[in-house]
This record gives structure tokens, sequence and C-alpha cells, in this order.
């Protein structure tokens, strides 16, 4: 059984969340190579933002469950 794609981008989200530092924390998202999304979270605001590597449009996120979603779905495709 393989394991769920949807945990290891929550864990990576957490870990974004927990870090003790107070920078802005930046992680890249890729399939096969490919930059599909960038996701920055700002311990200030506590907010998630996501840029969308094809289009380029950036999506801000208060909820970790939506941004996680929005990202199972750009790697998905």
């Amino acid at each position: 059984m393989q394991s769920s794609q949807l945990v290891a981008i929550i864990k990576r989200l957490v870990a974004m969340q927990e870090d003790q530092s107070a920078e802005v924390q930046e992680r890249r998202f890729e399939k096969e190579g490919d930059l599909k999304a960038t996701v920055s979270y700002d311990p200030q605001a506590q907010a998630f933002e996501l840029e969308d590597s094809s289009t380029h449009q950036q999506f801000q996120f208060d909820n970790i469950d939506l941004v996680a979603m929005e990202l199972y779905d750009l790697l998905a495709d």
C-alpha cells in the first residue's frame, strides 16, 4: 500500500507552522522534478500563501486543510 500523499503534504505544512523562528518559512512542492507550487508561511499573520507555478497566481489561506487540499490538487495533475 502506498503512503498517503496528503499526509506528507500536511506534515510539511505543520513543520512550517512549528518552526520557532519569526521568519517566513518557504517550501517548494514538485512532482517528478517539475515545480508545481511554492508555499510560504508567515508566523506573524499565521497564514499560508501558495503560488501556483504554472499561472503565477497567489492564494492566501488561514486554514492548513485548505492549503493542503489545493496543493494535493496541483500535485495530482
